[in-house]
């Protein structure tokens, strides 16, 4: 599968992703911060699941309709706890992701949304 992590979402994910046999994207690599929608709309070029923790992602989405590829929305938590929920969400949504849903964790419930139409 392939991501995209924001900057905020840090370096060691990224790096278990790839440890993982994933294809990764690090938002840290672009330069300066090409912001929120222009890192949606390169996730969705690249046919990427994004992975952050800021939430405008969501509006940017279902407000505005900007397209995606999918969305993991994790909340601010330990690298560990990051790293093992998105272990999570692979292993049991892969085909939800495959499908550009919106994953959105708050506490321990794990939601998926399908996307909205384009």
């Amino acid at each position: 599968m392939k991501f995209l992590i924001d900057r905020c979402v840090g370096r060691r994910l990224a790096h278990w992703l790839r440890n993982e046999g994933h294809d990764v994207l690090e938002a840290l690599t672009l330069g300066s911060d090409p912001g929120d929608q222009a890192l949606l709309e390169l996730a969705e070029s690249e046919n990427r699941v994004l992975i952050t923790i800021d939430t405008d992602f969501g509006k940017l989405v279902y407000l505005h309709g900007v397209p995606h590829s999918g969305l993991i929305r994790l909340p601010d938590l330990s690298v560990e706890q990051r790293i093992a929920l998105v272990s999570e969400i692979i292993r049991r949504h892969y085909s939800a992701l495959e499908n550009r849903a919106i994953v959105t964790i708050t506490g321990s419930r794990i939601r998926i949304s399908q996307p909205p139409a384009n």
